[in-house]
């Protein structure tokens, strides 16, 4: 019965995606947003948004949760229309205003993996697409979709116009991410969801379920970490800023560093969903 199901989401997909292809970006952009802000309330639960809404925004009115959860459909919508357009934003520079080229610059001077940080804001793909751009040398993790018919088609878009190096979460990705360390290769993660493996490190206030793995990388290898924030800024042009790295003085405890360390990353997207609230998914049961 799973299979079925997948099997019909993928014809669905693939349909629309033929659609945008026709109708090009700006109409697709429109479209995607429409169809979201209809079908995305009826089929994701209205009370995990409203939950999480509520953990970090504490005397927020049904009104404005209606607006942020409005805004978050469209925002996928879009995004969604935009991955039949890739190759577009690969190649036409007038689509996204690039801010902190200055630290971009200076890793590649030094030559030095780093830990590039984000989470799933406006179109998160197009971070890794704009470090590959720029010469980055890195290598991105992801999880897989659930959906075996979708998944190589994400898949194939992601390793021909977002990042040649992908890393699949799982049992062997630890040891493929480290062994691109040693080779020089930074890695870019998107550390916002809840992960079973993780520790729970506040995040506005309520401890939250976090990955560990980028404050780990930094402290065995010295490496430092970048936060990264892109932010849509009308249809389908954005706005990404490269951050300064985070300054962090090691105690020599290991645990409280890992743990501080990722605290620091958590204090840093807590600032990120601020500025845009609307621009992320707040679907996830993030502080199950």
């Amino acid at each position: 019965m799973k299979i079925l199901k997948y099997f019909l989401q993928f014809l669905i997909v693939l349909s629309l995606f033929i659609m945008f292809k026709i109708i090009r970006l700006k109409n697709s952009s429109f479209l995607g947003s429409c169809l979201a802000k209809i079908f995305g309330p009826l089929v994701r639960s209205k009370k995990i948004i409203e939950k999480n809404l509520k953990i970090c925004f504490k005397k927020i009115d049904s009104k404005e949760i209606e607006k942020i959860s409005l805004g978050m459909w469209d925002n996928i919508g879009r995004t969604f229309s935009e991955y039949v357009f890739l190759k577009d934003f690969q190649k036409k520079n007038n689509l996204i205003r690039f801010h902190g080229t200055e630290y971009l610059d200076e890793i590649k001077k030094n030559n030095k993996p780093v830990v590039f940080v984000s989470g799933h804001f406006a179109n998160f793909e197009l971070m890794a697409m704009q470090l590959n751009t720029y010469g980055i040398k890195f290598a991105t993790m992801y999880r897989p979709l659930n959906n075996l018919f979708l998944d190589p088609i994400l898949e194939y878009l992601r390793l021909k116009y977002v990042c040649p190096f992908l890393i699949k979460k799982g049992r062997s990705s630890m040891r493929e991410l480290l062994n691109k360390i040693k080779n020089g290769y930074s890695i870019a993660m998107l550390v916002d969801q809840r992960t079973s493996e993780g520790k729970k490190v506040e995040l506005f206030n309520f401890p939250a379920l976090t990955t560990t793995v980028p404050a780990q990388i930094s402290l065995r290898f010295n490496c430092k970490i970048v936060p990264l924030y892109i932010e849509r800024l009308s249809d389908s042009n954005f706005e990404m800023t490269i951050h300064k790295p985070i300054e962090y003085k090691k105690s020599g405890n290991y645990e409280k560093d890992s743990y501080d360390l990722t605290l620091e990353i958590n204090k840093k997207i807590e600032k990120m969903i601020l500025k845009r609230p609307e621009q992320w998914l707040w679907l996830h049961n993030r502080w199950k």
